[in-house]
């Protein structure tokens, strides 16, 4: 079994928290389904790349985030969500999926 891409993950986790927040009308709910992914996603991070990297990723995780905010000024907010999603996946399989080992059956 292929280990979990973190680049998978980060994607999802700002798509499912935009998702819930717009969905329920509740941002705190959509703020937890963010905190839940990003603690599942710094894991991952700073196992493979160790604790450096991981807060790197993390901080590019709020600026993802807020660039989202901000780029939802200008486009609608769904394109923006996934504009962010994607470049947070690329940014995370560069820095921690790319080199991380694959678990064997």
């Amino acid at each position: 079994m292929r280990a979990v891409p973190s680049a998978v993950v980060a994607a999802l986790t700002l798509v499912l928290g935009y998702a819930v927040a717009a969905g329920t009308g509740a941002r705190p709910l959509g703020g937890l389904v963010l905190l839940a992914g990003l603690a599942f996603c710094w894991v991952l991070w700073n196992a493979r790349a160790g604790t450096r990297t991981a807060v790197v990723l993390v901080v590019a995780f709020g600026v993802a985030f807020v660039g989202s905010h901000l780029l939802a000024l200008v486009i609608p907010a769904w394109p923006s969500v996934l504009i962010v999603a994607v470049a947070m996946a690329a940014l995370s399989w560069r820095l921690a999926d790319r080199r991380a080992p694959v678990a064997q059956r």
